[in-house]
This record gives structure tokens, C-alpha cells and sequence, in this order.
């Protein structure tokens, strides 16, 4: 075991599956230069040095890198397409949407889609056009399957899953976790550093975690947002209040047995994203949980998200935009007044 970042997590991964497999290969912008970063946030930093048949430097051309991608997927390759920014995306919706994640449908099952792509995300002082989250666009697209690792075990442990898995797969990463040295290092950067084992191993796409126990309330997030839900429960602990995080890891396919498992205990939840309030991810677990539980709730299902504004590019007012951790006791406390 060793204690790494994410990006090292990541760039771990990607050594080894390419290792394992020669099908395995990674596209993007500026991922492999010689003497570069590898990529604006370091992740493919040195593998050049190994796998200079396995990672092909894009132009600035989405829509052409990620229709690169489908098509090599379908002729039997594993890519990972590495979108430098999140907001990017925007640019290859056809490619995404209409082509990767219908294929293997339209074609009753004899296409596969075994594509990768790798997306960060958050607001991290570069403003509107390069810090949205993204995943409310995606997890409601049949054919794709979306995962959001917080820790450096969940990074690589995904990565690898979902590298080894015959469909399209959206892995968002927040900018914040990364860890990152050099010009990939953002202020405000959260320790989402762990123990990682050396040995071989995946992590399920689909299933959460029980970040911490709790009893009075859960508290479901992902991302960045786990870590500040992680520091709102420590800070609820002083006030004698027992709250329970719930890290889901995949939006699509979620674990909805987990969650449901949470508050079935606490009666109570809070649904923390990073991104506009209407039309979030949160919307869709909170209409599912309150169907689903209305004989155990307590109070309202909450939820805390960023407002319905693009993302600022002043430091201030991105950090008023950041869900925090008095937005989320203050949720948790307006639950208490049902009691």
C-alpha cells in the first residue's frame, strides 16, 4: 500500500491497463508532448516515455477526437479520451450521445462501445466556460454510464473498471482533487490523497460508500462535495448531531440500495452537488428517494446546490457559488424543525 494523489492514482491506472492490454490507448490535447505536462493537469505525465505507440496528441477538434474514439471503439480498441476541460463536452454531443451511447442498442447488442472518457470538472478560478459540472447532462442518457470518483483508490479503481467494461463510460473528475504539481496545481486544492494498493483491483461501477456512520441525518455527495459534507459532519458532531455521508461514486448506474439503506436509518437526507440547482442530479435522487421512502422520511427531502447562474470568475463570488459547509448545516438544521 501507498498513499498517492489522484492524478498519480489516475496516471497509475492508465500505465497499467495499457500494460495489460495493447488495445488500450489515450487521446487528447497536449497529453504526450515531450517536455510537456501531460496535460493541463499531469495526469499522462512521463508515460510518454513508455507508451509512445499508446497516446495520440489530438488538435483542438472535439468533435473529431471523440468520433475518433467511437469508431476505434467499435473496430475492438479500448480508448480514453481525455477532454482537457469538462465544458468541452459541448462540442462532441453527436459523437457522445447520439453514436457512442446508442450503438450497441441500435445494433440489438452485436456493437460495443468500449470507450473511456475522462472529464474535469468544477469551478477553480478559470471561469464560465471552464469550470461547469457537468454530469446533470449525462446521467439521464440511456447507453452511458457515469462515475465520479472523490478518493485516489476510487479514481484508479474506476478507471480500471471502467476501461475493462464493454460500454461507453463518463468518468468526472474534479479539478480540486486532482493533487496535481506544477501548472496543474489549482488554490483551494482538497487532500483527496489514499492508500492505494500495489496489486491489481477494480472498483464497481455502481456501488457507494458509507463515507462515515451517522444516525440524526445523511448526507449524499460526490465529488469535491464529499469532502465539505465529510467536514460539515465533523462540524455537526460538536452540536451533537450524528450525520451519516454517503458517497454514491456512480450517478448512473446508482446505488440505490445503499442510499436507500442510509436513510431508512436516519429518516432525514441532504443531497449536496456543485452545480445549478435546477435540473441537478440531486433532483433526480431526491424525486426517486422521496417516492421510494415516504413511509420512513421525517422532513422534506434537502437539497444544497450551487444558484442558477453561470459559474463567476471572481475568486469571491466562485466561492459564494461553491456549495459550503454553512449551506449544508443550514439544510440539515431546517430538516430538524419536522422533528
Amino acid at each position: 500500500m501507498k498513499k498517492i494523489s489522484i492524478s498519480q492514482a489516475l496516471r497509475e491506472g492508465l500505465a497499467e491497463e495499457m500494460s495489460r492490454d495493447p488495445n488500450v490507448f489515450c487521446m487528447g490535447e497536449d497529453i504526450s508532448i515531450a517536455g510537456g505536462w501531460g496535460g493541463v493537469f499531469t495526469v499522462t505525465l512521463g508515460l510518454e516515455e513508455k507508451f509512445r505507440d499508446q497516446l495520440i496528441d489530438t488538435p483542438i477538434s472535439e468533435a473529431g477526437t471523440f468520433g475518433l474514439g467511437v469508431g476505434a471503439a467499435l473496430m475492438g480498441m479500448r480508448p480514453i479520451v481525455d477532454v482537457q476541460y469538462g465544458d468541452f463536452l459541448f462540442l462532441a454531443m453527436d459523437q457522445i450521445i447520439n453514436q457512442a451511447a446508442k450503438m450497441s442498442y441500435m445494433s440489438g447488442g452485436k456493437l460495443k462501445v468500449p470507450m473511456v472518457m475522462r472529464v474535469p470538472v468544477g469551478a477553480t478560478g478559470r471561469g464560465a466556460q471552464h469550470a461547469q459540472n457537468l454530469e446533470r447532462f449525462f446521467i439521464g442518457v440511456p447507453g452511458l454510464k457515469v462515475v465520479c470518483p472523490a478518493t485516489a483508490y476510487d479514481a484508479k479503481g474506476l478507471l480500471k473498471a471502467a476501461v475493462r467494461d464493454d460500454n461507453p463510460v463518463m468518468m468526472f473528475e474534479h479539478k480540486l482533487l486532482y493533487g496535481s504539481k506544477g501548472i496543474g496545481k489549482a488554490s483551494g486544492d482538497v487532500d483527496a490523497s489514499s492508500e492505494v494498493p500495489d496489486e491489481d483491483y477494480t472498483v464497481p461501477i455502481g456501488k457507494g460508500v458509507v463515507r462515515r456512520e451517522g444516525s440524526d441525518v445523511t448526507i449524499i455527495a460526490t465529488l469535491l462535495m464529499m469532502h465539505v459534507a465529510l467536514q460539515t459532519a465533523a462540524a455537526l458532531e460538536g452540536e451533537g448531531l450524528s450525520a451519516e455521508v454517503v458517497d454514491p461514486r456512480s450517478l448512473n448506474p446508482f446505488d440505490w440500495e445503499l442510499a436507500e439503506a442510509s436513510v431508512q436509518k436516519t429518516t432525514r437526507v441532504v443531497i449536496v452537488e456543485e452545480g445549478p440547482l435546477t435540473g441537478g442530479w440531486g433532483a433526480e435522487v431526491a424525486a426517486s428517494l422521496s417516492r421510494r421512502l415516504s413511509d420512513y422520511l421525517t422532513a422534506p427531502v434537502e437539497r444544497v446546490a450551487s444558484p442558477d447562474i453561470p459559474v463567476p470568475f471572481s475568486p469571491v463570488m466562485e466561492d459564494y457559488y461553491r456549495p459550503n459547509k454553512e449551506n449544508i448545516i443550514r439544510a440539515v438544521r431546517s430538516l430538524l424543525e419536522y422533528a
